[in-house]
Order: C-alpha cells, then structure tokens, then sequence
C-alpha cells in the first residue's frame, strides 16, 4: 500500500512528462508533425486545453499504480527467493532473469490494459471531436465497441517492454547494491544511495528499451488497425520515420523514470526494514 501511494504521489508530480513522451511517440513524420519539439507539445497542450490537458490519461495509470505494484515486487520476490544461492544472495545473472519474469507478470495482469487505456485517452484529446468523458466512460466504450481485446493492443509489445524494463532495472540495482555491499550482504544501504541507484537503474532502461516503447505506443494508439502486427508497426516505423523515430520521447521519458524508480525502490526498501522490525521473528 505504501509502494502505491508513493507511486501515485510521482505520477501526479511527474505525468506531464509521460503525457508528453506519448504525443511525440504519437506524431508521426508522415501525417505530417503535430509538434516541433517538447516545448511546442506542452505550448499546444496548454493554449489548446489548459494546463490539465497535461493530465489526460492520468486516471488510468492511478489506477492500475498499486496492483502494478504489488504484481512487480511481489512476482519478484517469490522468483528470486527460489534462485538465491546456499548464502542466500541474488547475483545480477539471476536478478535479471527475475526482473524478465516480474516485468511480464506485470504486463499481463496490470500494464497492457491501463497502458492501453492511457494512451486511448492522450491520441483522443486530439481528435476534433474528443469522445471520452473520463475513465469509466472511456473503458465503456473501448469495451462495447471493442471488446475486452481493446483494452489490450500491443500486448506482444507490452510484454517485451516491461520484461525487458525490469530484467535491465533490477540487474541494474541488484548489480549497484552488490558491488556497495561489498563481501558485507548486512551493510545498509542510505535511503539517498538506492534512490541514485534507482534513478541509474531507471535510466539505463530508457536508453535500453525505448524502442519498444515506441512500438508499444504506436499499437495502443487510436490509428493502432494500421499496423498488422508489433513486427508490423516495427518495421513501417524503419521504414517510413527511420531509426531516430524509435527514440521519440526520450528525454521527457527519462526524466519521470528516473525520479519514478528511485522513489520506489527507497519506498520498497524502507517499508521492507518497518516490516521487518514489526515482524521480526526468532
């Protein structure tokens, strides 16, 4: 519950970024361009819907911030607590493989359909005529003329997204809290140094797996029947935007990962030590 609301504390703070990675990956060169860059993005926004246009969307990823959560450490836990060794110690080979398993758990269960939802929500404001009222609204109508699948475009590319997300972020972390342990696994870790190694964990996801990212976007996007398939989407992308088009988003992306896995990962670690002290048993 904790790991929930610090999540949705960051989005509030740090959605506009993430509103505004998904526009970019939204516009498209051949349509052609909506935005010149991230500042005309927020210009337009703003001029064209006030300042909470930047926060179209946001219900959906508050909504699914706790189960995601909850699905993400919990998925990992339960993997890496059968793949530690005699000591009881998890190196960053088998953090990654647990960080695979905990992102596709994720993505399943939680990501893909609040995913699909967020970026419904963001492409309709701006359309013309924007057709969704709110959340419940939205999810009505994306099921009665969808169906339930409509809630989850780009599956294939949610699930290599966030299993590549979290195998990158925990190997990251796992590897960065080893190497600070040193031969001592009961040294404790400041709350400052895990959030900059969350904060490095979370950026080099984004270099990692932006690409995908972009891909999954475009597949949860209203225009999505366009593409045939994630493969499909990947390669009209190369071909038509070419390689840049894949790093769209970028910089507004790594500045809310960032601060959002740093804060989760002190969050998590913080409440883990309470726990642990309420509970401790002999």
């Amino acid at each position: 519950m904790q790991g929930g609301l610090a999540g949705g504390i960051e989005i509030c703070i740090t959605f506009p970024t993430e509103y505004v990675k998904t526009q970019l990956q939204l516009d498209e060169k051949a349509n052609p361009p909506r935005y010149k860059g991230i500042g005309d993005c927020v210009k337009q926004t703003v001029q064209g819907h006030g300042v909470k246009g930047l926060y179209r969307g946001l219900s959906s990823l508050l909504y699914g911030s706790i189960p995601k959560a909850a699905v993400r450490f919990g998925m990992f836990e339960f993997l890496s607590n059968h793949m530690r060794d005699s000591q009881g110690k998890l190196d960053s080979k088998r953090s990654l493989v647990c960080g695979l398993g905990a992102g596709m758990a994720e993505a399943v269960i939680v990501v893909c359909p609040m995913e699909t939802v967020k970026v419904k929500f963001i492409h309709d404001q701006c359309s013309a005529k924007p057709r969704y009222r709110g959340f419940f609204h939205g999810v009505r109508e994306i099921v009665r003329e969808q169906g339930l699948k409509g809630t989850y475009q780009g599956l294939t590319a949610t699930v290599l997204k966030q299993g590549s997300n979290q195998a990158i972020r925990f190997f990251v972390m796992t590897s960065l809290r080893n190497w600070y342990k040193g031969d001592d696994p009961n040294k404790a870790v400041n709350p400052l140094i895990t959030g900059l190694f969350g904060a490095t964990a979370g950026a080099a996801s984004v270099f990692g797996n932006t690409p995908l990212d972009v891909v999954k976007t475009r597949m949860q996007g209203l225009e999505a029947q366009k593409y045939k398939s994630t493969w499909d989407c990947a390669y009209k992308i190369m071909k038509y935007e070419g390689p840049k088009a894949f790093y769209k988003g970028t910089v507004p992306r790594l500045g809310r990962v960032c601060l959002d896995v740093a804060i989760v990962f002190i969050i998590y670690d913080e409440v883990v030590k309470f726990l642990n002290k309420v509970w401790k048993t002999d």
